[in-house]
């Protein structure tokens, strides 16, 4: 059942229930914690041939470096979302950024590849638990309307900045120190902002336990899924351990739908997709991932593998990408969606988005920065930034406060699962592509440089040229179908004026 206006059928709209002292300050730790959160998704990316190094990490293995981390924070997420609901949102945010700021510690200090993938997941965990909280206490600290909408606007905009300044730390980092660095710099900042935290109020508590069935069904389902993907584009299709994980992710999956009609506390309640325009907020959500995901990775590849840059010279090279994003999504965005339907910035934003990447599937092996990467760079984050403020208001507007955990929870898990997702998906094509052109590119380059054989580099640089443009295309598609999604799926109207200007009590 779909209504124009989820005010109309959804529970009443959460109010803030506690008062305050300094809600700049509050505001501030809020941001600062999805900002190291958010970070950790792409500060790892330009990390990653030094890992391999200094782990002796296989080239299948390292995706999970980044993937291990993607998959433990959208798979628990809705867990973390409902817990702060139970526990209290306070309490719980301060306990997910101690268990992620001691995880950072730990892959930092990591001797071998097994204890850093766990870190990582460790990492996902407590990254689970505190971001979906930070969310609601922002809906349960500022009144809806503009002052909501200033926060959640600062908030998005963290979720943006945060995942292009994470390459461009990352970058510094592993230049000037050493790939540890990329873990350890969480540890001071984490550390303040669990002590920032005295300055957020706690909301009110609802009554109930958490699903940890369906927590671990939706994860494992998960996680067989990606597995399968990424498997299927290596070893094929028809591979016998490809199927039976396909297999195994329907079956967790379906079971995982099933048990969330049937238990009294469901992890994932099933009434928040009844509004139409979350649920298309939540699949257009899930697109964007995609888009941003595969915008970091194959970029990354591109600068550091075709055109030689270093880390530094690639992590700076996406600030057009941090200044387009920060545009977007910290002033355009939350200024648009308090005068038009937010289908109305969405919608574009997403055609926008497919521009860029339609742009960036147009790379050669010797594409120019300042005429290529730089502005497509631009137009993308431009058009991805527009997408953030209004999927979010869009997941949270008209939801009861004993919902906000849990409806804030599937929006973060359904933009790092879709990432998670997507960044298989579109490896699997990059990876085809490469190796049509030359058998097993991505070895063949690596061998030219060991062997100083450069005309079997430039040959293997071509190839993965190929792939990685194919990636882009395959991601300009994805953002096509986010935006007719939100076209088809989300008719909210115009802001009222008391959402915008909520009266003085």
């Amino acid at each position: 059942m779909s209504s124009d206006s989820p005010t109309t059928t959804a529970p009443r709209s959460t109010q803030p229930s506690t008062s305050v002292r300094h809600p700049g300050l509050a505001l501030a730790v809020i941001a600062s914690a999805q900002l190291i959160l958010v970070l950790d998704n792409t500060i790892m990316n330009i990390a990653l041939p030094s890992i391999q190094t200094d782990l002796d990490i296989s080239s299948s293995n390292l995706a999970w470096v980044v993937n291990a981390y993607a998959l433990a924070f959208g798979g628990l997420m809705l867990l973390g979302g409902r817990a702060g609901d139970l526990y209290g949102r306070r309490r719980v945010f301060r306990f997910g950024l101690a268990v992620f700021t001691l995880a950072s510690l730990l892959g930092g200090l990591a001797p071998n590849e097994a204890t850093l993938l766990g870190a990582r997941v460790l990492q996902g965990v407590g990254a689970a638990i505190a971001s979906p909280t930070a969310l609601s206490l922002i809906a349960t600290t500022f009144p809806e309307g503009k002052e909501r909408n200033r926060a959640l606007g600062v908030y998005a905009a963290m979720a943006g900045v945060g995942s292009a300044l994470g390459l461009m730390l990352g970058g510094v980092l592993t230049d000037y120190l050493n790939w540890r660095w990329v873990l350890f710099v969480n540890v001071p900042i984490g550390l303040l902002v669990v002590l920032g935290t005295r300055f957020l109020g706690e909301a009110n508590r609802d009554n109930g336990r958490l699903d940890v069935p369906g927590a671990i069904t939706a994860t494992a389902g998960m996680v067989s899924l990606v597995y399968a993907i990424t498997r299927g584009g290596e070893d094929g299709w028809t591979d016998g351990i490809t199927i039976a994980f396909f297999v195994a992710a329907a079956v967790l999956l379906g079971v995982f739908l099933l048990t969330q009609t049937r238990v009294a506390e469901p992890m994932m309640p099933l009434r928040l997709l009844r509004d139409r325009n979350r649920a298309g907020s939540y699949a257009t959500m899930l697109l964007v991932g995609v888009g941003m995901f595969s915008t970091f990775y194959f970029l990354t590849l591109y600068m550091q593998q075709i055109l030689n840059y270093s880390p530094v010279k690639t992590g700076f090279a996406y600030l057009p990408f941090t200044f387009g994003m920060g545009v977007s999504a910290g002033f355009l965005g939350a200024k648009l969606v308090a005068f038009v339907p937010p289908r109305a910035v969405v919608a574009p934003g997403a055609l926008i988005g497919a521009g860029g990447l339609l742009w960036f599937s147009t790379l050669d092996a010797s594409s120019s920065y300042t005429t290529h990467l730089m502005p497509a760079m631009f137009v993308t984050s431009l058009g991805l930034g527009l997408c953030l403020v209004p999927l979010t208001l869009g997941a949270v507007r008209g939801v009861g406060e004993h919902d906000a955990g849990i409806a804030s929870g599937l929006l973060d898990a359904s933009q790092q699962v879709g990432g998670a997702l997507g960044l298989a998906a579109l490896s699997t094509v990059a990876t085809t592509v490469s190796d049509d052109k030359l058998p097993h590119a991505s070895a063949a380059f690596f061998q030219g440089i060991t062997e100083h054989d450069f005309g079997l580099v430039e040959r293997a640089k071509i190839a993965l040229t190929d792939g990685y443009t194919a990636s882009f295309t395959a991601g300009s598609l994805v953002l096509l179908g986010a935006a007719l999604i939100v076209v088809l799926a989300v008719n909210a109207k115009k802001p009222r004026p008391d959402e915008i200007h909520p009266p003085v009590a």
